[in-house]
């Protein structure tokens, strides 16, 4: 695998601007996924079961549906960069990702359980990228109705990660 170059603000909507932004400039993606997983594993794993369900004011998410957005945005993210990698032009649809939280049973499952999941999707993703031929990073379709590029959505998915980590320590205390 080559080096990827980082996205150019033409790549993506400028709603994903502050995650591409968290992205250090001349980070090699690859080693910043592999080492986002070892330390957001060890991170999330150190949470006591009764922490996961702390919500810092009664309408926000609770740790544990932090978590699992963390792991549903990145399975979206990496499926379109699937789907744009492989050439297919189908516009992709957007997701409510505050739909998905009340929805998705988070608080019911132990948390070293979704902290799993999430290493697991991580995992995916990492092994996704590093199968991509070079030409396919700068591959671009439409999701959500905008522009984005495959390596955009590399971008995205680190940025997203330091964002929620991000909040889980100025919010959560963790």
């Amino acid at each position: 695998m080559t080096a990827v170059e980082p996205p150019g603000p033409d790549e993506y909507a400028p709603a994903f601007a502050g995650y591409v932004a968290r992205v250090p400039p001349g980070a090699d993606l690859l080693d910043l996924l592999t080492r986002q997983l070892d330390a957001t594993s060890d991170r999330l794993g150190s949470v006591s079961e009764s922490r996961g369900a702390y919500r810092y004011a009664p309408e926000k998410w609770s740790v544990k549906e932090v978590v699992l957005h963390m792991t549903d945005t990145e399975r979206i993210m990496a499926y379109r960069a699937l789907r744009i990698a492989r050439g297919d032009a189908t516009p992709l649809a957007g997701f409510d990702e505050n739909a998905y939280a009340p929805r998705s049973g988070a608080d019911a499952q132990p948390l070293a359980a979704l902290v799993g999941g999430w290493g697991d999707v991580r995992r995916a993703t990492i092994s996704l990228f590093r199968l991509l031929p070079p030409d396919a990073w700068t591959r671009r379709g439409v999701a959500s109705g905008m522009p984005v590029s495959v390596r955009a959505l590399g971008w995205i998915i680190a940025g997203h990660e330091r964002h929620h980590l991000e909040v889980l320590g100025t919010r959560y205390g963790l």
